[in-house]
């Protein structure tokens, strides 16, 4: 059973400044801020962002992403704004995708390291 996903950063203050926001549009508070990683949940941490414990530089994986499901569109389109306001990019605008379901609404976007995170819906409006 799924218990948390860690993902890198190089900086945890950035992470901070750019997770805050962005968890909060999908329900996610911060619930651990140590000095090596800052983690989101709605009780326990289920979503982190940590400084490498080698000591090696953050990178992210090729095809690797974390998706974040919610219960409207517009919380998609929310959590896809804030991320492109606090510095990231796009990586997929808001809108459904029917090669997957003919109701799945997400969004892609890379936070500050690269790192690729995706917002989803089944809802129908």
């Amino acid at each position: 059973m799924l218990h948390h996903v860690s993902l890198g950063t190089r900086d945890l203050a950035r992470a901070r400044a750019f997770y805050d926001p962005v968890m909060a549009a999908v329900g996610l508070r911060r619930t651990l801020d140590v000095a090596e990683a800052v983690g989101y949940g709605a009780g326990i941490t289920v979503f982190s962002l940590n400084v490498p414990a080698d000591g090696s530089a953050a990178g992210v994986g090729n095809g690797t992403h974390v998706a974040f499901e919610v219960e409207r569109r517009s919380a998609v389109d929310d959590a896809h704004a804030l991320a492109l306001a606090h510095g990231g990019s796009s990586d997929g605008a808001p809108g459904l995708r029917p090669e997957y379901d003919a109701n799945y609404y997400a969004a892609f976007v890379r936070d500050l390291d690269g790192n690729k995170i995706e917002f989803l819906t089944f809802a129908a409006g």
